[in-house]
């Protein structure tokens, strides 16, 4: 940029019929410069602004921000990168404060600025659980009103884990706690829990004997936060905030639970890439992590019982834990009861183009009862426990073609009256 001196002068050794290159040199600056001044193109005292790169997606942030005012701007960003955005993110966030994309909330605005206090967690000494209740989950989820989430995570890195799970109860608990711990690669010395109906008697604290079992198992100590005291398990309290408005916030409608704890499971490694100081050395989650002196978990998980409550579609088939499992035929509409061990591994499910589930899908499949709680009809209970209806399976898990289709080996059938007395019994 000329200043307005330079200016006068380069018009003026012009008239006197100085080449451009002369006056280039004589002024200190380019050529190209000197032209763009002498050309009217540019004017002393403004710089040449450069097209900002924010203005096309200016109405995308605004549109976003007003339907979730409380969107991360981080997640906001990689949506922007993913539609061509070629800026960084602390330009992406300058330009959202400069163009005032978000809108004014007066809550936040009010608790920001509170006194924090920094807790030393020594390595591999403590995991913080929760539950997070995630409202409006997707219709094909099955689970109501409030998916249940457990995360945990690492005091002293911060890596955490989370796992979906349909309900809080015990066994739920159990084996989400199983899976978080198989994917942070092993346990602290010590859990820390809320007041949890599951872990304590709420009013005191006091460990109930059912988890007591489970810490024993594992091999770990328990501590229950002190009532009123949130910030006590603050790592796993911000791990919440992440997966709520960088997971939850953008599910779409329709996904499946299993694309959504692949979504979530994404996220948390994903996580482990963020930066840390320790003693003035930078390192990340990740790296932290890595050296925490875990203890190993057992090779199996906690022996607990899954019982879920299930809808026959009308193909037949019951989904229960990614799989699907066929029934006998007049059963479609009866609400059926899942039960199923936590000690055993479940693989994903893969349903044939028949509408039932391949010999694949159901070989590796743990065993599984299905307990009628409605009552049925004389004709449906004739036709469900008459065993020629149903496919046979050897001793190596192979099937042979029945005219009920497929069922999973060592499957167990109890069908109840309406007043839940069993009337027959049928394994395959």
């Amino acid at each position: 940029m000329l200043s307005w001196e330079e200016d006068v002068d380069a018009h003026a050794l012009r008239r006197q019929g100085w080449s451009i290159s002369a006056i280039a040199r004589h002024l200190g600056h380019d050529r190209k410069t000197i032209r763009a001044y002498l050309n009217g193109e540019r004017v002393s005292g403004y710089r040449r602004q450069s097209p900002d790169a924010f203005m096309p997606f200016l109405e995308y942030c605004r549109q976003r921000l007003s339907d979730d005012p409380h969107l991360w701007a981080s997640t906001l960003f990689e949506e922007v990168v993913e539609l061509g955005y070629a800026g960084g993110y602390s330009t992406f966030t300058r330009a959202l404060r400069r163009y005032q994309a978000r809108p004014h909330c007066e809550p936040c605005r009010a608790s920001s600025g509170r006194d924090v206090a920094i807790i030393a967690h020594p390595p591999g000494e403590e995991i913080q659980f929760d539950w997070v209740e995630l409202p409006d989950p997707p219709e094909e989820w099955g689970v109501g009103a409030h998916a249940h989430l457990l995360v945990g995570a690492l005091s002293h890195s911060g890596r955490w884990r989370a796992v979906l799970a349909e309900a809080e109860t015990f066994p739920h608990l159990v084996q989400a706690l199983d899976s978080v711990l198989r994917r942070l690669g092993g346990t602290a010395r010590r859990w820390r829990f809320d007041r949890m109906s599951t872990v304590c008697h709420p009013p005191t604290g006091r460990l109930l004997p059912t988890f007591a079992a489970v810490a024993k198992y594992y091999g770990t100590g328990v501590d229950i936060c002190p009532p009123r005291r949130g910030n006590r398990k603050g790592v796993v309290e911000k791990a919440n905030h992440s997966a709520a408005q960088r997971w939850w916030r953008t599910v779409p409608d329709g996904i499946s639970i299993e694309a959504g704890q692949n979504g979530i499971d994404k996220l948390a490694v994903q996580m482990d890439s963020r930066k840390r100081k320790i003693d003035g050395a930078s390192t990340t989650v990740g790296a932290l992590a890595a050296s925490e002196p875990l203890l190993e978990l057992p090779t199996r998980p906690f022996p607990a019982e899954l019982e879920q409550t299930r809808t026959v579609s009308p193909q037949g088939l019951v989904s229960f834990a990614g799989n699907y499992y066929s029934v006998p035929p007049g059963l479609t509409g009866a609400q059926v009861m899942a039960r199923s061990p936590t000690t055993r591994s479940m693989s994903s499910g893969v349903t044939s183009h028949a509408g039932r589930p391949s010999a694949a899908s159901v070989r590796s499949s743990r065993p599984m009862s299905l307990s009628m709680v409605t009552g049925l009809k004389p004709r449906a209970r004739h036709e469900a426990t008459n065993a020629s209806t149903h496919a046979l399976w050897n001793c190596h898990g192979s099937v042979t073609s029945g005219s009920c289709g497929t069922a999973p080996p060592a499957m167990t059938w109890s069908l109840a009256s309406a007043t839940g007395t069993p009337s027959s019994h049928l394994n395959d």
